[in-house]
């Protein structure tokens, strides 16, 4: 593996670090590289997760910065560039310009890659594919840890010939029979490639992996590099709650950021916490997220606010001094109690119930 690199990216989140963990348990002859985007605006508590982190891991966890050598940190480097025009949803430059580009260009180069990307088993996305073709992107906790782009290749109808040589040689019996019965059988509507890729995962999930493998020796991408890969008779599925026991038996625990903090509102009980890693204003928070921060941070929110000038603001509908007024503290409060009645009385409820939003839906786990 000595010609090509294997790095994997820690979010501050639960599922990139349940995926070091993993691999590090399971695969200790990967010879993984960590590293983390930092944009110079993340809580103190995703800092020190990661400490712990490298502390079980045993090796150092790379912080890369986009922008290096301006005075100022990323963020508010591009900021300016950008002339005051804050991120969006439909404007995502801080994920291009801080995460994206920075680990592209300036951490892995032209060097062949493989990227581990921390996506569920549990998680109907694709997630982080480089448009790099020196970068190739593989999903262990999935039944499928192959990436969209090298299905599309591997199973498209002009490698039926191929595919069907490899099964013969890497199977046998009912397996090998079944499976190209499927390679050579006519792709329709009824039996699209995804249809055809799950079932020939439900015949062996190792034997598909083998196949693929083989199969990518002719396909122009890093793990055509590899002698041998020791995921291939992989055939865990991790889901939520697998990562939360990966965290927990490992004593890495969760980010503190997660844990949920009580709160009173007209007589109720409830909870309140963050719901994923990343800059501490990221624009997809919930509103209960910004009252949290507000509350619990009032000093990163006041720095969130400051940003907020020239008609631009992180949330389309209101400006947060607009949100923090005492009257809408209420509201988003009450309709967050109402909304989530159980966390009022089973704060370990609401903590899986808010954890379950997926990472990817924000810019912190681009690879996760």
């Amino acid at each position: 593996m000595n010609n090509v690199r294997h790095v994997l990216g820690i979010s501050g989140g639960k599922d990139s670090a349940a995926l070091a963990i993993y691999l590090r348990m399971n695969y200790p002859e990967l010879p993984l590289e960590y590293y983390f985007m930092d944009t110079g605006k993340e809580l103190d508590e995703t800092y020190q997760f990661i400490n712990d982190l490298e502390v079980f891991l045993g090796k150092k966890v790379t912080r890369l910065e986009a922008a290096q050598g301006s005075p100022v940190d990323p963020f508010d480097h591009y900021l300016t560039l950008y002339g005051g025009y804050l991120p969006s949803a439909q404007a995502r430059w801080c994920t291009r310009k801080l995460k994206l580009e920075p680990f592209e260009q300036f951490f892995v180069g032209d060097t062949p890659a493989i990227s581990y990307v921390a996506i569920r088993g549990d998680e109907d996305r694709e997630g982080y594919i480089s448009h790099k073709s020196n970068i190739q992107s593989i999903f262990p906790f999935r039944r499928n840890m192959w990436s969209k782009d090298v299905i599309s290749k591997v199973l498209g109808s002009q490698n039926r010939v191929l595919l069907s040589d490899l099964y013969t040689n890497l199977s046998d019996g009912d397996v090998r029979d079944a499976a190209l019965q499927l390679i050579n059988r006519p792709e329709s509507v009824q039996f699209n490639q995804g249809r055809k890729l799950n079932m020939l995962l439900d015949l062996s999930i190792s034997t598909f992996n083998r196949v693929v493998f083989a199969a990518l020796k002719s396909i122009d991408c890093p793990m055509a590099g590899l002698d041998s890969f020791p995921l291939l008779d992989n055939e865990d599925v991790i889901d939520r709650d697998g990562v939360f026991r990966l965290l927990d038996e490992s004593g890495v625990g969760k980010p503190k950021y997660y844990e949920p903090i009580e709160f009173e509102h007209n007589g109720q009980k409830g909870f309140y916490n963050r719901s994923r890693s990343g800059c501490y204003f990221c624009f997809f928070q919930q509103k209960i997220e910004w009252v949290w921060l507000y509350e619990q941070h009032p000093e990163r929110f006041a720095q969130a606010m400051d940003y907020e000038k020239d008609g631009f603001s992180w949330i389309d509908e209101e400006t947060l001094a607009e949100l923090i007024q005492p009257e809408r503290i209420a509201e988003i409060k009450e309709t967050h109690l109402r909304s989530s009645p159980q966390n009022r009385t089973s704060k370990s409820a609401y903590l899986l119930d808010l954890l379950d939003e997926s990472e990817g839906v924000g810019c912190a786990a681009c690879f996760i």
